[in-house]
């Protein structure tokens, strides 16, 4: 990846974290897996923020974790979206997709910057 994108991940990490928890509970590096490999390898997710942001869900019931053992038979914590999260996440998609959608628009309108 040649820029970081950092900077524009720290306003929509918990969104990206819930929605990876929607199909099935993940320990946290199957959350920046998924994140990863859904972005195509755009988004990746360092330990320092993610592991913080998975707490700060925690701490607002938005997400439930649990310790057991992986594949490799190692302890590891294992989040689960609650039924507030998925509330949670369906309110902030219903404003960030079409956010989004105009942030793309404006960017691709002529003239092209690329």
């Amino acid at each position: 990846m040649a820029r970081e994108t950092g900077g524009m991940l720290q306003g929509t990490l918990s969104l990206l974290i819930l929605k990876a928890l929607v199909a099935q509970d993940l320990h946290g590096y199957g959350v920046a897996r998924w994140i990863r490999q859904v972005s195509g390898d755009t988004l990746q997710i360092e330990e320092g923020s993610l592991y913080p942001a998975l707490r700060r869900l925690e701490d607002r019931g938005l997400v439930t974790a649990r310790w057991e053992l992986t594949d490799q038979n190692r302890r590891a914590r294992c989040y689960a979206l609650t039924p507030a999260g998925r509330q949670h996440l369906r309110d902030d998609a219903s404003t960030w997709l079409p956010f989004s959608r105009a942030v793309t628009l404006v960017l691709a309108a002529e003239p092209s910057l690329l």
